[in-house]
């Protein structure tokens, strides 16, 4: 494959300056952009426009899934790789259904990655072993974790909750209204059970979402 331009999202320079060698030992793959937050990420893609976009889910602010759901509503098309410490089955599905095309653990070979990389570029899905072993495993003893009742949007925003954002950082951050806010905010309590806020930070707490 020739002339592949990526993009790269993570917040730490020296981990995107790795992946950035480690990529472009590949004939014909250009790390085109670097962003290191979710709003960057959109921003700097509608720029570059690049052929895949590499992007972890942790990063400062809203997370990579939130910026996942931007790229793909302004560009459908958009090819994303999610590349993450995070290999639980129930943040790989909440990525696969803002649209990722592929998911990746930082834990894996470095040839996973460059291979995942490949296969997303061609338009088919990529997934790392561990991540295909979660989902696998839950599948089979039908444990879905509670976060399956949520949207990836309501993932995010129970996300903001536990981590002690008020409604209207999370109203400006999403640039949604406060009362579309405290609605998701009432919708994500309903679907999960949760008696109180108390109650809704340790679910996050046991989904690993914080």
């Amino acid at each position: 494959m020739s002339d592949l331009s990526i993009l790269l999202v993570d917040d730490h320079p020296v981990v995107r300056e790795g992946y950035r060698r480690l990529l472009e030992k590949v004939p014909g793959y250009r790390v085109v952009a670097e962003a290191s937050d979710a709003v960057s990420a959109y921003e700097v893609y509608r720029k570059a426009k690049p052929d895949v976009v590499v992007m972890d889910l942790s990063l400062p602010g809203l997370s990579g899934i939130e910026a996942l759901r931007h790229i793909r509503q302004w560009d459908h098309a958009a090819r994303v790789l999610i590349f993450t410490m995070h290999s639980g089955a129930a943040f790989a599905l909440k990525a696969f259904e803002a649209g990722a095309a592929g998911y990746v653990t930082k834990g894996s070979d470095a040839a996973e990655l460059v291979n995942s990389v490949a296969l997303v570029a061609k338009g088919e899905r990529a997934m790392s072993n561990d991540v295909a072993r979660e989902i696998a495993a839950e599948r089979l003893t039908h444990a879905s974790s509670p976060l399956a009742e949520l949207s990836p949007r309501e993932t995010e925003i129970l996300r903001l909750v536990a981590s002690g954002w008020s409604a209207e950082a999370i109203s400006t951050s999403m640039h949604l209204s406060l009362k579309t806010v405290r609605n998701y905010h009432y919708q994500i309590k309903t679907k999960l059970g949760a008696r109180n806020d108390a109650h809704l930070v340790w679910l996050a707490i046991d989904a690993k979402l914080v």
